[in-house]
């Protein structure tokens, strides 16, 4: 949440951080747009949307979706989590999730943290989609055999395949 300060004056001062969004980059900002039982084939997930775009990604999560439904339409403030296949640095192209309305397949956008511990990386892959003018982030494990997370930089841009089970944990 960004914050407005008042400068004793009176004149408002420039939007702030909470000390949650300067510890944590990973946090992602959107909609809770759906919450979907699980069937005989599908696993339980829930829709995350950016507002202003077309973005709709059908995320798991380990909350039921029954306690999910008083939520719908809301902010919903979380971590996105994927697995990635192998990240591999480009040198042209955007930042962005395909698809835009589905479980995410493909995830591109420039590295905002490296997360040795966990062979992570945290890519901002919206593009232009913002959310209180945050990026969209999402934590990427790395899966490959011989790929390191120390073995890539803050700033460069990835591109990555990433499997099946892509998660939203709430933060709020």
């Amino acid at each position: 949440m960004i914050t407005h300060t008042t400068h004793p004056s009176g004149t408002p001062n420039t939007p702030q951080q909470t000390p949650q969004q300067a510890a944590d980059p990973a946090v992602a900002r959107g909609v809770l747009a759906d919450a979907v039982e699980a069937t005989a084939t599908t696993p339980a997930y829930i829709v995350f949307a950016l507002p202003g775009t077309s973005y709709a990604l059908h995320l798991r999560t380990p909350t039921p979706t029954a306690d999910l439904r008083p939520a719908l339409g809301k902010r919903a403030v979380g971590t996105i989590r994927c697995r990635a296949r192998r990240a591999d640095v480009v040198s042209t192209g955007g930042r962005y999730v395909e698809p835009v309305i589905g479980r995410p397949r493909r995830v591109q956008g420039t590295i905002l943290e490296i997360r040795p511990t966990q062979n992570a990386i945290v890519v901002s892959a919206g593009g232009a989609a913002s959310v209180d003018g945050q990026p969209l982030p999402i934590v990427c494990e790395l899966t490959a055999p011989n790929q390191r997370a120390e073995s890539l930089a803050v700033g460069q841009l990835v591109s990555m395949d990433v499997h099946e089970g892509a998660t939203f944990t709430f933060v709020r």
